[in-house]
C-alpha cells in the first residue's frame, strides 16, 4: 500500500470514528444518564401497562436492549434475544420465540 493511501485510509477512519461517537446516547458514552429514548419507553410502558418482549425484533425496529447496543432502532440482527419490543402485557408469551427476559 502507497504512503498516500494509507495516510488517507487512517484519516477516513478517524474521522469515521469522531462522527460516529457523536451519534452514541450519552449511557454508552458512560457519562451515567440514560439517553431520552429510554426514559420515553419506561415511562410509555409504565402508563400503558407494556412489558418487554425478547427475540421477536425485526432489523433496526427495537425499542431498546440489554447489553447488545446502546437502545432504540439500532439492532443488527432480526429476533436478536437480547433486544426487546414493549408488547401489552401478556401478548409475549403469545408469539413464537417471543421471551420476557434477555437470554
Amino acid at each position: 500500500m502507497s504512503k498516500s493511501a494509507l495516510t488517507i485510509s487512517s484519516l477516513s477512519a478517524a474521522v469515521g470514528m469522531a462522527l460516529a461517537m457523536q451519534g452514541l446516547p450519552a449511557q454508552a458514552q458512560g457519562t451515567g444518564n440514560p439517553p431520552q429514548v429510554v426514559k420515553d419507553n419506561m415511562a410509555r410502558m409504565a402508563q400503558n401497562h407494556l412489558e418487554k418482549c425478547y427475540g421477536i425484533n425485526a432489523v433496526s425496529k427495537n425499542d431498546c436492549a440489554e447489553g447488545a447496543h446502546s437502545c432504540a432502532g439500532q439492532s443488527t440482527q432480526a429476533r436478536d434475544p437480547k433486544s426487546f419490543v414493549l408488547l401489552p402485557a401478556g401478548d409475549c408469551s403469545k408469539i413464537a420465540g417471543g421471551k420476557t427476559t434477555a437470554g
